[in-house]
């Protein structure tokens, strides 16, 4: 009788368990740890794949240039300093050596990254133009912070009447990167 109601509170335990596991619980998740060109820590960037599609993503940096910076995932999990032209271009599933997929509409293009007088930022925002899946391709990927602002490839007609140039098109003329991190599993996401 006592193994009866050891096994039935064990059930029961497991039943509750999945009952009250939240419907925004984590599928996947990942991140980056952000090194300088010097090759030390600036920064960690946690991503978690939610149930509806979409993916967290999280940004913490210290000691960086204060101002707004382009901030991408770019298509090779390589970061090699100083220049991390080894991250390859912006990461567009699919696509590698630039694609053929213009900026912005790339799905690596996020949000600028807003770094303050103290060198600190943080940013939280969710896309769904990546799953955490997508990022870990045959060429794995890595997130960049640029040294200038992502103009977004806008330039009004007003200022450039003959539309905007190839650089404009490909990087959002977010300048050299400052700042890489190979993006890798994470099971330690909160």
């Amino acid at each position: 009788m006592k193994l009866h109601r050891l096994v039935l509170v064990v059930i029961l335990s497991a039943s509750l368990g999945v009952i009250s596991t939240p419907t925004g619980a984590h599928e996947a998740s990942a991140k980056a740890e952000l090194q300088n060109a010097a090759g030390q820590p600036v920064g960690v960037i946690k991503l978690n794949q939610k149930k509806d599609g979409t993916v967290m993503v999280r940004v913490k940096v210290h000691d960086l240039p204060p101002g707004f910076h382009g901030f991408h995932v770019h298509e090779t999990g390589i970061c090699t300093p100083p220049s991390f032209t080894s991250a390859g271009f912006h990461f567009h599933p699919g696509e590698t050596g630039g694609g053929g997929t213009p900026h912005p509409s790339e799905a690596g293009d996020m949000p600028v990254l807003l770094v303050n007088a103290d060198g600190t930022g943080e940013a939280r925002f969710k896309t769904d133009r990546f799953t955490i899946a997508d990022l870990f391709d045959a060429h794995g990927s890595a997130i960049i912070v640029h040294a200038n602002p992502d103009n977004y490839a806008n330039i009004p007609t007003r200022y450039a009447p003959t539309g905007p140039d190839a650089t404009t098109l490909n990087t959002g003329d977010a300048g050299g990167r400052i700042a890489c991190g190979v993006i890798e599993g994470d099971e330690s996401f909160d």
